[in-house]
Order: structure tokens, then C-alpha cells, then sequence
């Protein structure tokens, strides 16, 4: 009896995992002007944008690189459910976007989550290892964003 159940549910579990397969959210990089870039408007020192992109980029940009695991569900719910959150809090594409007061917000809060080590999330980094943000590279994005500020 447990053997049938057991088998029943594995054979329903699978159907479920095709069906969803099926069921594909969108993942779309929109159009990014190099001229309205974080980089171009807020012209942070080299290094910095450097750790931006590296760590930053994938999920707060309209330049993701989707990688293999997020078209296949249902991970890719979650990355796609990630990365439209990150870039509707935080987009480096859009940078002109942001008022002055708004971009010293942004600034700050960049500064706090790479420092209490939010930023790259830690689910990130197993599949991201060089997203990792180093003690020396929190003291470079903390100093750039307080520079901004004044």
C-alpha cells in the first residue's frame, strides 16, 4: 500500500514539474541607455563600478544574464520574481531617475546593505561566487557613496 502511494505521488510530482515548465515567467532585459547609467550620472570611481557590475548588476539592471537555471521552473519564478523586485527598488540603468534627495537615499542604502553583507543576498552567492563583495570593496562603495552625498 505504501509502495502505491509512494509511487502515485512521484508520478504526480513529475506531471506537476512538466506542467510548469510550460509555465515560463517573463525574463526581459528593456532597453539600457549607457547615458543614463548609474556610471554615467553618478560617475563613481572605476573600482566601484567594477564591484557594481559584478555583484550588482544581474538583478538591479536592465542588463541580467539570465542564467541556465532561470528557464526552468520552477526556479525561474524566483529568479524572475527576484529580479523584478531588485530592479523596482534599485535600478543602476536608470540612475537619472532618481532626485537628488532620492539619490542620497539610494546611496546610503547601498552603503548599509553591502555592509550588514544583505547585499548580494546570501542564496545568491553559492551559484555567484565572485558576486561576493570583499571587506576592502565595502570600504571603496561606502566612501563613493558618502563622496556622493556632499
Amino acid at each position: 500500500m505504501v509502495g502505491k502511494v509512494l509511487k502515485y505521488g512521484v508520478s504526480v510530482l513529475l506531471a506537476a514539474l512538466v506542467v510548469a515548465q510550460f509555465i515560463q515567467p517573463e525574463r526581459t532585459n528593456p532597453p539600457a541607455d549607457p547615458a543614463v547609467s548609474f556610471e554615467a550620472v553618478a560617475k563613481p570611481p572605476r573600482e566601484v563600478a567594477a564591484v557594481i557590475k559584478r555583484a550588482c548588476r544581474d538583478c538591479h539592471s536592465n542588463q541580467t544574464v539570465w542564467p541556465w537555471y532561470s528557464h526552468i521552473s520552477p526556479a525561474s519564478w524566483l529568479v524572475a520574481g527576484d529580479v523584478k523586485e531588485a530592479r523596482a527598488k534599485l535600478n543602476f540603468s536608470q540612475w537619472n531617475i532618481y532626485r537628488p534627495e532620492m539619490t542620497r537615499i539610494k546611496l546610503g542604502e547601498i552603503c548599509q546593505e553591502v555592509q550588514k553583507g544583505d547585499m548580494p543576498p546570501r542564496y545568491y552567492l553559492p551559484m555567484h561566487p565572485d558576486a561576493k563583495v570583499m571587506l576592502a570593496e565595502v570600504s571603496a562603495i561606502c566612501s563613493a557613496t558618502v563622496a556622493q552625498v556632499r
